[in-house]
């Protein structure tokens, strides 16, 4: 199973004065490159006094695309050690952005380099962080009989109901936890040979 992920419900902001450089920095929940760079684009106009805004991104259910950039500032002291933080804190399907309003004070390469990295930092601690879990999904037809006993007993192993219809028979689909999916599996198998039900559609995907 691979790592475990997260992602962020909502946008947030958050704003740092370091040596009279204001920095700002905006985290976005972006599902692709082009939501990415849109955030990017839309920040950049909306701070197009700023100095810089750099930013850095990744996309993809296993964090495997990612990029950033500096936008000026010197080389590897912004959009890399964003990236490094969101990266630390396992966080995906995200656009970060940090805008800073030059205070007059240089800061050195160390100094940006913490700057940038601590502005992604206090964002991310103010965000709420979501798993991204791997989830199987099975649709199981039974018997009215059965249907209750069925339910609890998926209940109890961690699935959740998400949709259920009711004709001759009963038919379910069931979110289901892939850390539980092996005794699920077991159970619905067992189910299955002594008739109480039928599998539908197992489905498997990763999804939030």
């Amino acid at each position: 199973m691979s790592e475990l992920l997260f992602y962020i419900e909502s946008s947030v902001e958050r704003e740092l004065k370091i040596k009279r450089s204001r920095f700002i920095c905006r985290l976005v929940p972006a599902l692709t490159i082009q939501e990415a760079k849109q955030v990017i684009t839309e920040t950049a106009k909306q701070h197009k006094q700023a100095n810089h805004n750099c930013w850095a991104y990744i996309i993809g259910k296993q964090g495997e695309t990612f990029h950033s950039s500096d936008a000026g500032e010197p080389a590897g002291t912004a959009g890399k050690p964003m990236l490094n933080v969101i990266q630390r804190y396992k966080l995906t399907n995200i656009a970060a952005v940090v805008t800073r309003y030059f205070g007059g004070v240089k800061l050195g390469v160390r100094g940006l380099i913490d700057a940038y990295g601590e502005s992604v930092d206090v964002a991310v601690q103010k965000a709420k962080l979501i798993p991204l879990i791997a989830r199987g999904y099975f649709v199981l037809e039974t018997d009215y009989a059965n249907h209750a006993p069925l339910t609890y007993k998926l209940e109890q192993l961690g699935c959740l109901k998400t949709d259920e219809s009711f004709t001759a028979t009963v038919e379910t689909t069931w979110e289901v936890p892939m850390s539980e999916a092996e005794a699920v599996w077991f159970f619905i198998e067992a189910q299955t040979a002594a008739g109480h039900l039928k599998i539908k559609k197992p489905i498997l995907e990763r999804m939030g």
